[in-house]
C-alpha cells in the first residue's frame, strides 16, 4: 500500500520537477554559461608569440594568423553556437568577432591582390589564395545547416583555423625567401585606400542606422552594429600597427610616423568604446548619448588619417 501511495506522490509531483528543472536551465545554465563564455577581447597591446615571429616574416601576417587563432582556440568562436549552447544567447561577443573577421578577410584580399605578389603580373601565392578564400566562409555555420543540406557541414572555425595554418605557411616560406611581401610606397598606398573604403561603408552603415533606430529603449540592432564596428577597428589597429613595422623603412623616409601614430590613436579610441549599454539616442539629446554617432566619429577620423598617409605617399 505504501509503495502504491509512492508512485501517486510521484506522480503528482512530476510537474514540480518539471517546473525545478525549468528553473534550472534557463535561470542557471544559460546565464551562468553566457557569463563564462562572453568575452570581449579588445587588448590593444596584444602582439604575437614568439612562434610567429618567423625572422624575415610579415609583422601583420604573422598578427592576423595569431588574432584568428585566439578567437576559435582560446576565447571560442560564438557566433556559429547551437540554441543548446549559452552562446547562442549571446549577441556582443559574436558580433565583435564577426566584426573583426570581416577585416581579416578585407586584408587577406590585400595580401592577394597587392601585398603579396610582384605589382599585377605575378602568380598570385598559392597560401594567401586559400586563406583569402577559407577566411570568407560564413561565420554561423555549425555542424549542419539545414537551410541547404541535411548533410553535415563544415564549421567556420574548421575553415579559418585552416586558414591560419596558410597564412603561418606563407609566413615561413617569406621567411626562407620563397614569398614575396612587397614592401613599396604603391602597394603600401593600395591596401590603405582600400581600408578606407571599408571604413566608409561601415560609417554610412552607422549613419543609416542613426536615422533609422527604433525607439530607443527597443532597438536591439544598434548594439549588434556598433560591436561589430568595434571588432573592425580593433583588428585593423592591429594590423595597421604591425604594419608600420613591416614597412619601417617607408614610414620613417616619407616621415609618417606621427600621423600614422595619430591614425592608430584613432582606431584605438574607437575599439576601445565600452558602454555598458548601447544606446541609440538622439546626436543633440541631452540625457542620453548615443553610442553609434560616437563610434562614427572615431571611425571617420580614422578613416581621414588614412587618407592624409595615401595623400602623403602618392608624392
Amino acid at each position: 500500500m505504501s509503495i502504491l501511495n509512492e508512485g501517486g506522490s510521484l506522480k503528482r509531483r512530476w510537474p514540480l520537477f518539471a517546473a525545478i528543472a525549468v528553473v534550472a536551465i534557463f535561470g542557471l545554465y544559460y546565464p551562468v554559461g553566457m557569463l563564462l563564455t562572453h568575452k570581449i577581447d579588445d587588448d590593444l597591446a596584444y602582439k604575437p608569440t614568439a612562434v610567429d615571429q618567423v625572422g624575415g616574416g610579415s609583422h601583420a601576417v604573422a598578427i592576423a594568423a595569431e588574432l584568428i587563432e585566439r578567437e576559435i582556440k582560446i576565447n571560442g568562436w560564438v557566433a556559429n553556437d547551437p540554441f543548446f549552447q549559452p552562446g547562442s544567447m549571446l549577441d556582443n561577443m559574436p558580433n565583435f568577432q564577426l566584426g573583426m573577421l570581416h577585416a581579416m578577410g578585407r586584408f587577406a584580399f590585400e595580401l592577394v591582390d597587392q601585398l603579396g605578389r610582384t605589382r599585377g603580373s605575378s602568380q598570385t601565392d598559392r597560401d594567401l589564395q586559400e586563406a583569402a578564400g577559407l577566411l570568407q566562409y560564413s561565420g554561423t555555420k555549425w555542424f549542419f545547416d539545414f537551410s541547404t543540406s541535411v548533410l553535415p557541414t563544415a564549421k567556420s572555425e574548421d575553415q579559418y583555423a585552416k586558414a591560419v595554418s596558410a597564412l603561418r605557411n606563407y609566413n615561413i616560406r617569406l621567411g626562407q625567401g620563397n614569398a614575396i611581401f612587397e614592401r613599396r610606397a604603391d602597394n603600401l598606398l593600395s591596401a590603405l585606400d582600400r581600408i578606407s573604403l571599408d571604413l566608409g561603408s561601415s560609417s554610412a552603415a552607422l549613419d543609416k542606422r542613426i536615422i533609422d533606430g527604433s525607439p530607443l529603449w527597443l532597438d536591439f540592432e544598434s548594439d549588434d552594429l556598433f560591436y561589430s564596428v568595434k571588432g573592425q577597428a580593433y583588428a585593423y589597429y592591429l594590423i595597421l600597427r604591425e604594419l608600420k613595422r613591416d614597412y619601417a623603412n617607408i614610414v620613417r623616409d616619407r616621415e609618417l610616423s606621427a600621423t600614422w601614430d595619430q591614425m592608430l590613436s584613432s582606431f584605438a579610441a574607437a575599439a576601445g568604446l565600452h558602454p555598458l549599454v548601447v544606446v541609440n539616442g538622439k546626436p543633440d539629446g541631452l540625457l542620453l548619448p548615443n553610442h553609434l554617432a560616437s563610434m562614427g566619429f572615431h571611425i571617420l577620423r580614422a578613416r581621414t588619417q588614412l587618407r592624409e598617409i595615401s595623400n602623403i605617399l602618392l608624392k
